[in-house]
């Protein structure tokens, strides 16, 4: 089975084959090299992603040149600039292969069309929506409500364990709204069990 239709079976079970096969010949294979960018801010790319091998992450570049990373994508995660496809408007975000990362991608386009044509779809659509608007509402609570060991603790006990083991530590620390410093010093609390 193909990894993108297995991903949209995950949201839509009853996705027949003859269903994902209006999409199919949508797809084609897209590789990143390690620092390149999916999407940069200022730019446009109406597609969407399903990241097969690799790891990626969304930042945003603040006025003053900070970067603020606020999302980490691994295997079996869709991406895209949602707002940029829905809106036509450039992109105000950045996506970044944080490794070689190999990703099949398709015209957010298509995917428009088949919400109109296909019930199915338009299911997926919307439960896509649903579990983006959650994931967006549960990380703007856990920015504003919570301290920075609390938001350690918490991306501890989440089972988000590939951004432990996999991003490196001072982009882990920009995740957490942090710096690399603060981690450290957190991180030895935390394994001394205060």
């Amino acid at each position: 089975m193909h990894p993108l239709f297995a991903y949209l079976r995950r949201f839509v079970p009853t996705l027949t084959e003859a269903e994902w096969l209006l999409l199919a010949g949508a797809v084609r294979p897209c590789h990143l090299a390690r620092g390149q960018h999916f999407v940069q801010a200022g730019g446009y790319r109406p597609e969407v992603a399903l990241l097969l091998h690799g790891a990626c992450r969304l930042y945003y570049l603040r006025p003053d040149g900070e970067e603020r990373t606020t999302y980490f994508f691994f295997e079996n995660h869709l991406l895209a600039d949602y707002a940029s496809c829905l809106t036509g408007q450039p992109s105000q975000l950045n996506i970044q292969a944080l490794t070689d990362t190999d990703l099949v991608v398709f015209d957010y386009a298509v995917l428009r069309r088949l919400y109109d044509e296909c019930p199915a779809y338009e299911r997926f659509g919307r439960v896509l929506a649903e579990y983006h608007l959650l994931g967006t509402d549960a990380r703007l609570v856990e920015q504003l409500m919570l301290s920075p060991e609390e938001r350690y603790r918490a991306l501890l006990a989440s089972g988000k364990t590939k951004i432990l083991e996999r991003v490196p530590q001072h982009l882990v620390a920009n995740y957490l709204g942090i710096t690399p410093v603060s981690l450290s010093r957190i991180r030895a609390r935390v394994a001394r069990g205060h």
